[in-house]
């Protein structure tokens, strides 16, 4: 099977309009558990439901669009891989997708957060959160984001650059403590992504280059400094990530680091953050591995690289990105219009509307991301039609479902469900055109309950003070 590509085909081939991964559904009906949070489920009346709900209660109770997360589903992929790398640290992204329940539930599971912004370390502090499980990002991290670390304990703060590196010592000095840190590395690694979700090769703004010795200077830097403790080096090759030989080359490169460390100064550092960014299934077409299968793999990969230098294995981390939040939740719209549109060669498209649109999921329109996508609040013995889900805003590229078999029944009025929606959709959801926020409601046995509340024009309006 291969994986859908990030940056899949944008223009289709007229002859076939749709990809090649993509293939008529023999029952236009079924749900693929696979790309399913574990709580879905079709009732007696063919509607679908999480954690016991139905789709259109929800959107009658809570409005359209809708984000839905499935509470057991994510605790169970937070519990799974905290399992699956017992004895590591597992960290997860907040920049996927954090509110404070679920910044509450991921810590309860036994997992740590990693954020790279100010909001999100309030929003992590405010969960509740343990400051010395918070791992701090970001490129540029301004004073007030680093004050705001060093005065609540943060546990590791991942430095970026040098002039970060001076930031933070006069921080510690004025606070009198010391902040532990790692040392963003960039190992040289062409990651199998989009160039955009690809971290780790030379060309780009994070971390320090191991091939030109930049990160053997910034690591002694800290090392050498009264204010700082090195923990030890952190790698991130980048996002949706299926293949773990990208990770094999970046272990190779940061143990070597490491090992090279230890001759220089005589201090065998403690700890190496693989970063991690696991893929998930957003289409028939992904594969994704199970946790058990990365752990194997990386614990493989990295005691490998350990024997080769005659070295103890460092303590590990990984952060596995999208791959628990983002299978946990999907999004609910309204059909507005349903319009055929003919194409070169005699082909035919289906364009269905929905209420909602780049706004709130950017990624289709950002890199030609693919999405799948079920009619939600019935089912149809009507054949299928190759459709394109496409949003409400001013631009041919507002589209969220580049393709995906619909009924020829779909009409004004339908629910439609995407999944595999909790990772960066509702993070990166902006107010184009004036458009509100949807809001965030998580699902368990039979009930509900709002975690972000839906944006209202009012709240658009009290930010305009001209």
């Amino acid at each position: 099977m291969t994986h859908t590509h990030v940056a899949g085909a944008i223009h289709a081939d007229v002859s076939s309009p749709g990809p090649q991964w993509l293939q008529r559904p023999a029952d236009i009906n079924a749900l693929d558990p696979a790309l399913w949070s574990e709580t879905v489920r079709r009732d007696h009346d063919g509607v679908l439901t999480v954690g016991g709900l139905r789709a259109d209660d929800l959107i009658a109770q809570h409005g359209s669009p809708l984000y839905v997360v499935d509470e057991r589903d994510l605790r169970t992929r937070a519990r799974a891989f905290a399992d699956a790398f017992a004895g590591w640290d597992v960290y997860y992204a907040a920049k996927a997708f954090i509110c404070r329940a679920v910044g509450r539930w991921v810590a309860e599971e036994g997992l740590g957060v990693d954020v790279c912004s100010l909001g999100e370390l309030r929003v992590a502090l405010e969960a509740g959160v343990e400051p010395r499980r918070i791992g701090h990002h970001g490129n540029n991290k301004s004073v007030e984001e680093l004050e705001l670390s060093v005065g609540n304990g943060v546990g590791r703060i991942i430095v970026d650059s040098l002039q970060e590196i001076e930031r933070l010592e006069e921080i510690c000095r004025r606070h009198e403590v010391r902040a532990r840190v790692l040392v963003r590395v960039t190992a040289g690694v062409e990651a199998h992504t989009h160039e955009y979700i690809a971290t780790a090769h030379e060309d780009q703004k994070f971390g320090f280059s191991i091939s030109n010795g930049q990160a053997m200077v910034a690591m002694v830097r800290c090392h050498v400094s009264p204010h700082l403790e090195l923990l030890g080096i952190h790698s991130h090759i980048g996002s949706q990530i299926f293949a773990t030989d990208g990770f094999e080359v970046a272990a190779r490169r940061t143990m070597k680091l490491l090992h090279q460390f230890t001759d220089a100064t005589g201090v065998a550092l403690a700890e190496l953050d693989l970063g991690g960014g696991f893929g998930i299934r957003y289409t028939e077409a992904d594969s994704p591995a199970t946790p058990d299968a990365l752990a194997t793999n990386l614990r493989d990969i990295v005691e490998h690289e350990a024997r080769a230098y005659q070295m103890d294995v460092p303590r590990m981390s990984i952060e596995p990105g999208r791959a628990i939040v983002g299978p946990s939740t999907l999004a609910l719209y309204t059909v507005g219009t349903v319009k055929p549109v003919d194409l070169d060669g005699g082909a035919q498209r289906i364009y269905v509307s929905v209420d909602g649109g780049m706004s709130d999921n950017i990624r289709p329109a950002l890199y030609a991301a693919q999405y799948s996508a079920v009619v939600a609040n019935r089912t149809t013995a009507e054949p299928t039609v190759l459709c394109r889900v496409v949003g409400k805003h001013c631009e041919s590229g507002d589209i969220l479902v580049h393709d995906v078999f619909l009924p020829v029944d779909i009409a004004p009025g339908d629910v439609i469900a995407v999944p595999a929606m909790g990772a960066y959709s509702r993070s990166l959801a902006s107010n184009y055109n004036h458009a509100t926020k949807p809001a965030v409601v998580s699902v368990r046995d039979g009930a509900t309950s709002t975690l972000l509340r839906r944006e209202t024009l009012d709240d658009l309006l009290a930010l305009d003070v001209s």
